[in-house]
């Protein structure tokens, strides 16, 4: 069990530095190819296109092919993808190539996800809060990379790094052995378990409200993540003094105090429960995001910065986990149905922002975002009455 979930861990790593190099060497791409922001959102919205693919194909692909298989293939995908953007094609080339990077993390993040909330049911909270640590350490370590390979002027060598660990941790998945039971679970199913996974299971009325619900919560999370992730370079560049490599390693701030809130989530919500965890941690966000739309000095913005991923750091882990306790029986579909609503909040809202800081102020965009999360906040108190911590699927699936 412990390998298993390390190596679940290495691989929420790589999605972690997976879903924030392109931010973090945005402002450089953007000057490489002479396009605008809204055609660097446009790139990161292709990826996030193919993650919904990812995402919806996960549960299907694991179900016919094994995990361990589905796995192997996402995971190639990722390698593939960041070999390719390695060669610096020309910019049709890399949105068209961006697809195919989405399709291996989003996978990845779904059915590794859905395989540690199955084989970890006593202990869901800590095992996500580590997925989600190592997660968040990827996304720490590779700003701060990449302020370093912008400084010695080959911010290039940031897609071959990730193509090497990509690389590495797909050959652990090939390779590696975690004890016959867990190894089972990972091969093909036989005919027999293919015939029954093909039975549908239903949501139950009293549950599909409260899916929604949840749905459009997830939605909006990880396109403001995203979103604020990828911008902040940017936006710390157009409000602040600091120089391009500075503003790029200052995601690390975001996401350091994002590791920090990871390594402490799944204790906190296994005390408190998860409902006053998610609550208390959204009401932090709010005020967070509001302080980095209103305040003008450098000192304030990073302070609140800071909040902001203290805040945001165990949403998506913890939330996972909550959803899928009230929607007992159903884990793989509701974790893909849930990722895949975050990966299309992941394509339209860096758009919807690169669109809003071309043609108004970075003020106007930092607004909005502060908004949305203020609409998260709003879905996170209706989910707690819909749900609160009962089991919706109580009623026999029909």
């Amino acid at each position: 069990m412990r390998k298993i979930l390390w190596l679940s861990c290495l691989s929420y790593l790589v999605i972690g530095i997976a879903h924030i190099i392109g931010g973090s060497i945005l402002e450089q791409l953007v000057t490489h190819y002479n396009v605008t922001y809204a055609s660097g959102g446009q790139w990161i919205m292709n990826q996030f296109l193919g993650f919904l693919v990812g995402v919806l194909l996960g549960p299907t692909l694991s179900s016919r092919l094994g995990k361990r298989f589905t796995i192997v293939v996402a995971m190639g995908a990722l390698t593939l993808a960041e070999a390719l953007y390695s060669m610096l094609l020309p910019w049709d080339w890399m949105l068209i190539v961006a697809p195919l990077a989405g399709f291996g993390f989003g996978m990845i993040e779904s059915v590794v996800g859905a395989l540690i909330i199955e084989l970890y049911k006593d202990s869901k909270a800590t095992a996500m809060s580590k997925l989600e640590t190592f997660f968040g350490l990827g996304a720490l370590i590779i700003p701060l990379a990449a302020a370093f390979l912008i400084r010695n002027h080959i911010w290039e060598w940031s897609f071959p790094i990730l193509t090497a660990i990509s690389g590495i941790t797909l050959l652990l998945w090939l390779c590696l052995s975690f004890g016959k039971n867990i190894d089972d679970k990972l091969a093909q199913p036989t005919k027999a378990e293919r015939k029954e996974a093909g039975v549908t299971l239903k949501y139950t009325s009293r549950a599909i409200p409260f899916l929604i619900i949840s749905m459009a919560f997830f939605f909006l999370y990880v396109g403001i993540e995203m979103s604020f992730s990828n911008y902040l370079p940017s936006i710390l560049i157009e409000r602040t003094p600091l120089s391009e490599s500075s503003a790029a390693g200052m995601l690390s701030l975001f996401w350091g105090f994002m590791v920090i809130g990871r390594m402490f989530c799944g204790i906190l919500a296994d005390r408190y429960g998860y409902i006053r965890y998610l609550v208390i941690s959204m009401c932090g966000a709010v005020i967070a995001f509001i302080g980095v739309a209103l305040f003008e000095g450098t000192t304030a913005i990073l302070i609140m910065t800071a909040i902001s991923g203290l805040s945001f750091s165990g949403i998506f882990g913890i939330g996972l986990v909550y959803v899928n306790s009230c929607i007992s029986g159903m884990t793989e579909r509701t974790t893909s149905l849930l990722v895949a609503c975050g990966g299309i909040g992941g394509a339209l809202f860096p758009k919807l922002t690169g669109f809003v800081m071309d043609h108004y102020f970075v003020s106007a965009a930092l607004s909005l975002i502060a908004c949305f999360v203020a609409v998260m906040l709003v879905c996170m108190v209706a989910m707690m009455l819909v749900g609160r911590n009962r089991d919706l699927q109580q009623v026999t699936n029909t």
